[in-house]
């Protein structure tokens, strides 16, 4: 209890008494005396530390929830003015995994003392259990502390890095949480200032979860006999709660064996009595679940129709699209089966942001495509080249994972086989991860100029952005519409990911009707609507899912664990660890043998729920899909299912029609987007070019540029390769000179046998995809003729982000570049005369020769070239 005579501590008691334990206001009451414990201590006794702990928990005291009680300590130390003056500390008993150490510092605590987990470990070690877990390796119990407080640790560096935060000190106390469920008479005063958007839980159904978890720990044998040590060797043992996997009678999933069996049985066998005992499972599992399980349709018998007159399913299924898995977290196989099923369909597989073999591009023998449609770009820019790009109808920019907000893709070392790497352009057995989205996108304008490089990369198709469901992604939503993508993807929290560790997903994201909702009122508000498409992403299951989701306002909806199950996955949720048993998220070739999977089972499965659908837009009245996309005032809450915790929850926030925000906007897509291409420079640069492009003759031109030429050569690119693919044309066939300073993304995804001399300088972004071609820029001679002590390599001449994702080329720039130089360069060569800092942070290959000097953090997360 001291410190060289300085340092002393005040333990506060984080327990109250069981007989009141079933009152919120008992807890209420304790919670208060705490705080008023707290005051006094740094008030009166000037305590430098105080300790909230749990040690007087026992049969007859009932612990507060360490979160709640640091929280609230906190917010009144500071309400007193007096935080700044001591340290708060928990002893905790319920504070083990690394959210709830996050949580806990996040709301104000300066250090944890995890009592119970250390105790827990200790346990495990003299029963035997961490010895036949370790290998039959002995491990000494300190040993074991120590490995889980770093594990612990490196867990709290991974949440604090996904939300851009370098120090703990920035971290404490910083709130950077939403809450899902929570009164505001709990917020109020034990997270103060928490987003928390429709209520929920209050003091007393906090209060009697604890009694009931309490009663668990010292059953009432034990009190009756006064704790006898007969009585203790009797005491059952704790349920597995089943947070990580299915356990029957805990917590509820949406995918359980039962579920799980008739859904398989329903596609293969094509049996609609399979299809309609899994539709009612999945929905009760959802009232147990989801939002959306609490709400009803407000159905009017009189205005219902025959499901003959309502749209056919031919055509529904063309709303549907499977979600981003990427090529590595699942198999070629079950990749390639999805996107056989959509293309038949006529909906539209995604590549994830794994890259997609060009294999994949040419139409089978027998007419199917394994073709994705959907390629997605994100941050690791694995495998994205001009033939890539054009090869789709539609580009997904990736600015963030539902599963996992803040994370980049990341796949284990041992899923990264030979073929992941050659598509990806990566060394075989290296772990990969995707910067952070802000490496080249700093800011709305940068997202708006991916968009424009993109729509130039393949002007037939369209953009979509991929947006998390969080609080505030409507004004994001309405940012991007004003960018000009062509269309929003808003992804839940429930979904998953076949290869992120565990701490990155659970307790990560909210619910996509949250978002939903919000995107479509906000863009509504703001008359954007119309100029998107919206799409909801993350555990849907059934028919009825999919129209709520249509009258919160989307028009598209994504499925991934679903068709997964389909093709056979039995959830071992093992995916991370590459030893998937049905050869679906492994890339262990005898394991890929086991896949039994056909893209039927995908279409059937699809096919089922636009049937589905149909009965319900009968009812409901609707004959045509767009009819119902964003009349949610068809919806209405279903009190009947609320109990003593949900009672609480006010869903009004999901229920605000848009049309009521702004009468005059249209709630669906109904225009499209202009994207400025016809002031392209590119377009005479093609017309120039022409017979270079028919006969391969080499073509020589030289224009003016400005910085108002934005992605100078990136149409002309698209046209060498869905012409000549990645292969191109003869290096230097197309050699086109510009004079003057170049917009931004001069060169983007810059194809093969185009070469773009520059005599000037450019903005950011040259060179960001190059694919194969030649970029040369070096100062006007004006320069040097008007300043003769000018020193090219002391000068920059190209701007931030040159040469990001590159895959293959040569560039040349006589002079510096500025940050970020070749980040997740793949294949490149480039020679410049200096860069900032940042420079070739996570190159995969390639060969970059620097004559000067580096910036900060060069090289950081280099693994090749």
């Amino acid at each position: 209890n001291s410190f060289r005579g300085r340092w002393h501590t005040t333990v506060l008691d984080c327990t109250f008494d069981r007989d009141a334990a079933d009152s919120g206001e008992a807890l209420r009451t304790a919670i208060d005396r705490l705080c008023a414990e707290a005051t006094a201590a740094v008030r009166d006794g000037k305590v430098p530390a105080l300790v909230l702990s749990h040690d007087a928990v026992s049969e007859d005291r009932v612990p507060i929830p360490s979160l709640m009680a640091v929280g609230a300590v906190h917010q009144h130390l500071i309400k007193e003015k007096l935080r700044t003056q001591t340290s708060l500390f928990v002893d905790s008993g319920d504070a083990r995994e690394v959210h709830d150490f996050a949580t806990l510092f996040g709301f104000g605590s300066d250090g944890v003392c995890p009592r119970m987990a250390y105790n827990a470990l200790r346990d495990l070690n003299r029963s035997g259990r961490l010895y036949a877990m370790n290998y039959r390796q002995h491990i000494e119990d300190d040993k074991a502390i120590e490995n889980y407080r770093k594990a612990a640790g490196l867990g709290i560096k991974k949440v604090m890095s996904k939300m851009g935060i370098s120090t703990l000190a920035s971290y404490k106390g910083a709130q950077i949480f939403e809450a899902v469920g929570l009164a505001h008479e709990v917020v109020d005063v034990c997270f103060t200032g928490t987003t928390s958007r429709i209520q929920g839980a209050g003091f007393a159904a906090v209060a009697e979860d604890l009694l009931t978890m309490h009663t668990q720990a010292f059953p009432h044998t034990l009190r009756e006999s006064g704790g006898s040590a007969a009585a203790r060797a009797h005491t059952p043992l704790l349920p597995n709660p089943g947070d990580y996997h299915y356990r029957h009678g805990g917590e509820a999933h949406y995918n359980d064996p039962a579920s799980m069996a008739e859904l398989q049985y329903a596609v293969r066998e094509h049996d609609p009595a399979a299809w309609e005992r899994y539709r009612k499972h999945s929905i009760e599992a959802n009232k147990r679940i989801s939002l959306r399980g609490l709400l009803d349709f407000d159905v009017d018998p009189a205005t219902s129709v025959s499901v003959d007159d309502v749209e056919p399913a031919s055509e529904i299924v063309k709303r549907f699209v499977t979600g981003a898995m990427s090529l590595g977290s699942i198999s070629a196989e079950s990749h390639e089966a999805l996107g056989i099923a959509m293309n038949r369909l006529g909906g539209r597989s995604n590549t994830g942001e794994g890259g997609e073999d060009p294999v994949r591009f040419s139409t089978m023998a027998n007419g199917d495509s394994k073709r994705s449609a959907i390629k997605q770009v994100a941050s690791g820019r694995f495998g994205v080249t001009a033939e890539y790009l054009a090869n789709s109808d539609q580009v997904q920019i990736k600015m963030a994972q539902g599963a996992k907000p803040g994370e980049g893709g990341e796949l284990p070392g041992h899923k990264v086989s030979t073929e992941i790497a050659r598509v990806r352009g990566t060394t075989p057995g290296v772990g990969l991860i995707s910067p952070p989205p802000h490496h080249d996108i700093y800011s709305i304008e940068d997202l708006a100029q991916l968009i424009h490089d993109l729509k130039k990369s393949n002007v037939d198709g369209t953009v979509s952005v991929k947006l998390v469901s969080e609080v505030g992604v409507g004004i994001v939503a309405a940012g991007v519409a004003k960018a000009k993508a062509d269309h929003i993807v808003i992804s839940g929290g429930d979904g998953g990911t076949g290869a992120a560790a565990w701490t990155g997903i659970h307790r990560a994201g909210i619910p996509w009707e949250l978002g939903v909702a919000e995107a479509q009122q906000t863009l509504m508000v703001n008359d954007l609507r119309s100029r998107v498409r919206l799409q909801a992403d993350g555990q849907m299951k059934n028919g009825r899912d999919v129209v709520i989701a249509a009258l919160m306002g989307a028009e598209e909806f994504g499925f991934s664990t679903t068709p997964l199950i389909a093709l056979g996955c039995i959830m071992m949720r093992k995916c991370h660890l590459n030893t998937c048993p049905v050869g679906i998220a492994t890339q262990d070739p005898e394991l890929r043998a086991k896949f039994t999977g056909q893209p039927e089972h995908v279409v059937n499965f699809f096919y089922f729920l636009a049937e589905e659908i149909r009965a319900y837009m009968a009812l409901l009245g609707y004959r045509r899909f767009d009819e119902m996309i964003g009349r949610v005032d068809r919806l209405k809450v279903n009190e009947e299912l609320f109990h003593y915790k949900s009672q609480g929850l006010d869903l009004s926030p999901l229920l605000q029609p848009g049309t009521e925000l702004n009468p005059e906007a249209f709630p669906w897509h109904n225009q499209t987007q202009d994207h400025g291409l016809d002031a392209a420079l590119d377009h005479t640069l093609i017309a120039h070019a022409e017979k270079a492009l028919t006969s391969g003759q080499r073509v020589y031109y030289e224009s003016s540029v400005n910085n108002l030429d934005r992605t100078v050569g990136t149409m002309l690119s698209n046209r060498v390769a869905t012409l000549y693919g990645n292969a191109g044309l003869p290096d230097d066939t197309i050699h086109i000179k510009l004079n003057g300073s170049a917009g931004q993304s001069l060169g983007f995804v810059l194809a093969k046998g185009i070469t773009l001399e520059v005599e000037g300088d450019a903005n950011d972004g040259v060179g960001k995809g190059l694919s194969g071609g030649r970029i040369i820029v070096y100062p006007h001679q004006v320069t040097f003729d008007r300043q003769k002590d000018f020193i090219a390599e002391d000068n920059v001449i190209v701007g931030n982000v040159a040469c990001y994702g590159a895959t293959s080329g040569e560039v040349f720039f006589r002079g510096k570049a500025g940050e970020r130089f070749c980040v997740r360069n793949s294949g490149a060569h480039a020679v410049v005369e200096g860069v900032g800092d940042h420079g070739c942070e996570y190159m995969t290959g390639g060969r970059v020769v620097i004559l000067g000097d580096t910036g900060r953090n060069f090289a950081a997360g280099m693994s090749g070239g």
